[in-house]
């Protein structure tokens, strides 16, 4: 690299050291609204265990595009290097993974994430209703959101999946199979693949009936804070005093 800057004009370097910048920033966005949904998931999780003594979500993770991950994608759908259509065009710079046990848990999450007043839903695509041809199963929200700088609010896309604990497996192993043959699949492995995406498929169905079965008309279990027994001694004496 510095071969190359020094054959470049001082123009050209300013140049790319403000473009070296800009792409900095948007991507520190980005790892901002990151941060931003990883609480708000955080709080969904945490209250529903709270008042309804379950927990939709069994595993989340998440991760940015890296600098270069990002301009290789951009070279590729051949865009300009302009932030603003960047951020509009490339919606996955940020993304989370929501793996859950049921099926049923995928769209109460993101029922109660789409709800949340900030968050401005730009499209949705369940891919759990309608299956890629592949098998795939998902479902995928990309959403706004706001990230708050020192200059003011800033609407930042974030792209949200959400799935079974046995549609994450499946697209792993699709994944990693995928990367081995480069890309080149075998016709066998892709019905093999195709197949497995049913059977996943069914096991998700019928998990979800044997808990709907067991749960069904069960009473909710306090699983709140730890009240020990000095503090259930002081919330009795409070209570006496109250009435």
């Amino acid at each position: 690299m510095r071969t190359e800057e020094s054959a470049m004009t001082s123009e050209q370097l300013d140049s790319l050291r403000t473009l070296r910048m800009d792409f900095s920033r948007l991507i520190m966005q980005h790892r901002f609204v990151v941060d931003e949904m990883l609480t708000k998931i955080s709080i969904l999780r945490e209250e529903s265990v709270h008042a309804h003594s379950y927990n939709p979500i069994e595993h989340i993770s998440s991760r940015v595009k890296s600098p270069r991950s990002l301009l290789a994608k951009i070279r590729r759908r051949g865009l300009p290097l302009e932030i603003d259509v960047i951020r509009k065009e490339i919606t996955d710079i940020a993304g989370i993974r929501i793996t859950c046990s049921f099926i049923a848990d995928t769209y109460h999450v993101l029922e109660l994430l789409t709800a949340q007043d900030d968050i401005r839903v730009v499209e949705i695509k369940d891919y759990i209703a309608h299956p890629k041809p592949n098998g795939y199963r998902s479902l995928h929200a990309i959403l706004e959101v706001p990230v708050f700088l020192h200059g003011g609010p800033v609407p930042v896309i974030c792209e949200v999946q959400i799935r079974t604990i046995a549609m994450d497996f499946w697209a792993s192993l699709e994944h990693k199979i995928h990367y081995k043959f480069n890309g080149d699949v075998p016709d066998r492995l892709i019905d093999e693949l195709t197949e497995a995406a049913d059977a996943s498929d069914q096991l998700d169905r019928r998990m979800e009936q044997l808990h709907s079965e067991v749960h069904d008309g069960a009473p909710a279990v306090d699983t709140g804070e730890d009240f020990d027994d000095e503090a259930m001694r002081i919330l009795w004496d409070l209570s006496r005093r109250e009435g």
